[in-house]
């Protein structure tokens, strides 16, 4: 989990650096069609042993990892990147309200607080003290909610599917929708609030943006598969914990890339999300050892 935050922070600043010269969409695309190809050749070398099952979840899986991916890519262009991680880290948070709602688990008192704490320091970093918040940290936030629905996905079928196999169904349709959205794209007048979902594409045609698309495909897939085999594990509590590393990893890459340091209230706020997310963690940990 340790690397794979390092190399998620390390993922989120090229995407940065890429967005000078394309869209969040392309980065996207290109990014999980390499991943795609790399996916293929690990299953070619070693046969994955897992029989499957439970198609529709790992098709629901790729669905929901799309959606937080495009999201996440889109907010990080358009805000500070520490702070679009910080809000995509808001899925541990998200992942016990789909436990309560979906999986009928109980919400214990600590939960609750938790929550509460959690997106108090939402309130702190997106500071709706207008008449409304900021699209792009909205967006953010949702971002986040289809990032737990990823994972709780992950939780349901990680003994059925072979790790890659469950990375693959990621990458592949976080493949295939951008082809359909581009296809799309010449064709329709999108409103603003979506017209980042409907960009003309257009082929890099540099040989040092290729290298960054590279770069960034082998890393990110890399991270996938890392990230995949933390979440397999039993100890979820301390997997989250250590997943928070991003967050410092982002706000330094993010300063070296130019983003102004956070405010005192969105420091406050990062914690306050930290800390939900921690306790959140511990008290599931703690309810399936009872």
């Amino acid at each position: 989990m340790l690397a794979g935050a390092l190399i998620s922070a390390m993922n989120g600043a090229l995407t940065k650096i890429l967005s000078s010269e394309m869209s969040a969409l392309e980065i996207v695309f290109f990014r999980n069609l390499l991943g795609v190809a790399l996916i293929f050749y690990a299953l070619k070398h070693t046969a994955p042993k897992l029989s499957g099952g439970k198609f529709h979840m790992l098709i629901s899986r790729g669905i929901y990892g799309f959606l937080a991916m495009i999201l996440f890519f889109y907010t990080i262009t358009v805000i500070p990147l520490g702070e679009a991680i910080t809000l995509n880290k808001t899925s541990p948070l998200f992942v016990s309200i789909l436990a309560y709602y979906l999986l009928k688990e109980h919400l214990s008192g600590v939960t609750i607080v938790a929550l509460i704490i959690g997106f108090l320091g939402i309130v702190l970093i997106v500071k709706p003290f207008g008449l409304s918040i900021s699209y792009a940290h909205f967006l953010g936030i949702l971002g986040g909610f289809f990032a737990a629905a990823a994972y709780t996905t992950i939780k349901k079928i990680k003994d059925i599917y072979d790790s890659r196999v469950i990375v693959l169904s990621f990458v592949g349709i976080g493949t295939l929708f951008p082809a359909i959205l581009f296809l799309f794209a010449p064709h329709i007048k999108a409103p603003e609030a979506i017209d980042f979902l409907f960009p003309v594409f257009t082929m890099p045609n540099t040989a040092y943006v290729w290298t960054l698309i590279v770069v960034m495909a082998i890393i990110s897939t890399l991270s996938q598969w890392l990230l995949t085999k933390a979440y397999s594990s039993s100890n979820v509590s301390i997997i989250g914990v250590i997943s928070y590393t991003n967050i410092p990893f982002s706000i330094c890459f993010g300063w070296m890339l130019g983003d102004a340091l956070p405010d005192a209230l969105t420091y406050m706020g990062i914690g306050l999300i930290v800390l939900g997310g921690i306790l959140v963690g511990m008290k599931r940990k703690h309810t399936k050892s009872m």
